[in-house]
């Protein structure tokens, strides 16, 4: 596999890391991606919520939680309070329901923050897998395999790639915190 080919799948991979760690900012509005980093003990073994329940949204401010098997319910309780979420479960017996408060205003500059810091760790990321692509490009040239103008060409593409994952984690960033900010 050429180094350009490497370096599309690790910008794609660090894009998706962003948006999955992006879900779990809750944004003053029901979101099942919040839950998605909860694991519950199912039969002595740690299991994703997705795995053992039916997670939905029934409005805007509510998130419903349908176990497969309904013995369960207790541990999916104390599997979303050990999560540490910030979100207090409530349960009937069968169901468990989480209310999603309204955010303050406060609490929404906080929320923005900490996604502005997923951003530049992301763009940290991106940055490192320039210098690791241009590191093997140079290599390569040592070894003799690219010319002078031929490395010049490939690290120009680098960083076409590495500007254009850039504007991408910008964009999602920007959208993300639009969306916390909006009452």
């Amino acid at each position: 596999m050429d180094i350009q080919q490497k370096l599309d799948e690790k910008l794609e991979k660090t894009i998706n890391v962003l948006k999955e760690n992006l879900n779990t900012v809750r944004a003053g509005r029901a979101n099942p991606g919040i839950l998605d980093k909860v694991v519950v003990e199912y039969y002595g073994s740690p299991t994703p919520l997705k795995g053992v329940a039916n997670v939905s949204v029934p409005d805007p401010r509510t998130i419903l939680i349908a176990p497969f098997d309904a013995s369960i319910v207790h541990d999916i309780e104390k599997a979303i309070n050990e999560a540490n979420i910030g979100l207090a479960p409530s349960n009937d017996g069968k169901v468990i329901r989480i209310g999603v408060p309204e955010l303050t205003e406060d609490r929404r500059k906080e929320l923005a923050k900490g996604v502005k810091k997923y951003g530049e760790e992301s763009k940290v990321a991106l940055r490192n897998e320039r210098r690791d692509a241009n590191d093997h490009l140079k290599k390569q040239e040592k070894a003799g395999e690219l010319t002078e103008d031929d490395l010049a060409t490939e690290e120009k593409i680098v960083q076409k790639k590495i500007d254009d994952a850039v504007k991408k984690v910008e964009k999602i960033i920007a959208d993300k915190e639009k969306e916390i900010l909006e009452v």
